[in-house]
């Protein structure tokens, strides 16, 4: 085994698969534990597998996201090619699905949601990840999901596809049917893949499946899907029909992008999890043996331990001061009950007025603002943001214009006149670029369906 790369001191072999190994190991100058992949000698050989591990490189070190392993450089040492990257201590997918079969319908949800906005920001870069797989997905113990290996992703950027048209690319039981063919792919066969994985957490079974009549891949181009409330009743049929709309068979009928599927997995998350997501998926790693339960307090409880829970290692001292913090809490809680009590039997005369008023401000209104692809917002000439805006927009009562501008397209206006109104009654004012023909910017050419 290799010693040194760079900067950095082997410490151990983690993985190994055909074309390259992964190794753990300390950047020296920093202190600070990386992963490096290491393509193998026997594929540094062939000239297009080189071409393509030095862009899985340089798409990586492009891309910055929460739910996307980071690369921090990129080596050529004696011949050899590596790359190093962020270190996610943790479990994949697969190992986790081998571990338990299928998972709870709400940890499924939070895990494909978190792929999903993963893919959403490569789409938007023109990015195809076409290996979407639960070997590909890491779940870190602190309850964060990262998307990992960019290998055979295509990247607009690099000019020509690095694969042969007619030729199919990926792992067989997780294409798309266009993949199967080796059709030209877009970012709807990454939603037709994450599809796969999802019918795979929530039912344990993969949707197509090899036997003696037909292969996997001939079932993925022509053979629907058994339901995955047949397989397992208790997925709620709101879920149910977000997987079946990610594998339909033509790539017009899925979800028209990622953006929009995120958003729906975000409205049924809302519904039936209602504690942090992360915290969700650290107490479900508990349940199945993957973390301790000193770990788990961990990361459950952050304040504790000065904000430092996501890559604190496990000792006691932590214990103590997490234990310290509950303590503190109840002891709160019992000071609140204890006023409350008193504010109870206290003469009427004296009883405080506990009527509550929702905050409106006289003379204002709310608006939500949705565009897709995406837009930049301004009202009345000053600039708001650029979506998704999580958050009502507050405005004077009064008419408004509306300003939507994208880079491909001639912007959008469109008046508005506010009256009054709460947050949660906000009418919601959208512009689709595509669905409504909107013209190009000059110079700009749109092939049809392409969200840019």
């Amino acid at each position: 085994m290799l010693e040194r790369i760079g900067n950095c001191r082997i410490v151990e072999e983690v993985a190994s698969g055909g074309m390259a190994v992964v190794y753990r190991a300390v950047q020296d100058p920093l202190g600070r534990t990386v992963a490096i992949k290491a393509l193998k000698s026997s594929a540094a050989a062939e000239e297009h597998v080189v071409t393509r591990f030095e862009h899985e490189a340089k798409s990586l070190a492009n891309l910055q996201h929460e739910n996307i392993i980071h690369v921090y450089d990129f080596h050529r040492e004696r011949g050899a090619l590596f790359i190093v990257m962020e270190y996610v201590q943790g479990i994949d997918l697969y190992d986790l699905l081998e571990k338990c079969g299928r998972l709870p319908y709400d940890v499924a949800a939070i895990i494909g949601m978190q792929v999903g906005r993963a893919l959403d920001y490569v789409h938007y870069r023109s990015i195809v990840h076409r290996d979407i797989k639960p070997a590909n997905v890491m779940l870190s113990r602190s309850g964060g999901v990262k998307v990992m290996d960019f290998g055979i992703a295509r990247d607009q950027s690099y000019g020509a596809d690095l694969t042969e048209a007619g030729t199919g690319i990926g792992t067989p039981a997780y294409m798309s049917p266009e993949q199967v063919l080796g059709d030209k792919l877009d970012a709807r066969s990454d939603i037709f893949s994450l599809g796969v994985v999802l019918y795979q957490m929530v039912t344990g079974k993969k949707p197509f499946v090899e036997d003696e009549k037909r292969s996997a891949m001939h079932k993925i181009r022509l053979e629907k899907h058994i339901s995955v409330r047949k397989l397992n009743p208790d997925i709620p049929r709101e879920l149910e029909r977000i997987i079946d709309r990610c594998l339909e068979k033509q790539p017009r009928d899925r979800w028209r992008s990622a953006q929009h599927m995120v958003m729906a997995l975000e409205r049924f998350l809302a519904r039936h999890v209602e504690m942090n997501h992360h915290a969700r998926l650290v107490l479900f790693l508990r349940a199945n043996g993957v973390i301790t339960e000193l770990e788990a307090e961990e990361y459950l409880n952050p304040a504790a331990l000065g904000g430092q829970a996501s890559s604190a290692q496990p000792n006691m001292q932590a214990r103590h001061a997490v234990r310290a913090g509950m303590v503190a809490h109840g002891v709160t809680l019992g000071m609140l009950a204890l006023m409350l009590g008193l504010i109870h039997v206290a003469p009427l005369g004296a009883t405080p007025d506990t009527k509550i008023v929702a905050t409106q401000t006289p003379g204002r209104g709310y608006l939500r603002l949705h565009a897709y692809p995406w837009a930049k917002i301004s009202i009345d000439g000053k600039e708001i943001g650029t979506t998704p805006l999580t958050k009502a927009i507050e405005v004077a009562d009064g008419p408004h214009t509306i300003r939507f501008e994208h880079d491909w397209y001639e912007a959008v206006e469109k008046p508005i006149d506010v009256s009054g109104g709460s947050p949660d009654a906000a009418p919601v004012i959208s512009v689709d670029f595509i669905k409504d023909n909107a013209k190009p910017r000059a110079g700009k050419i749109i092939p049809d369906g392409v969200a840019p």
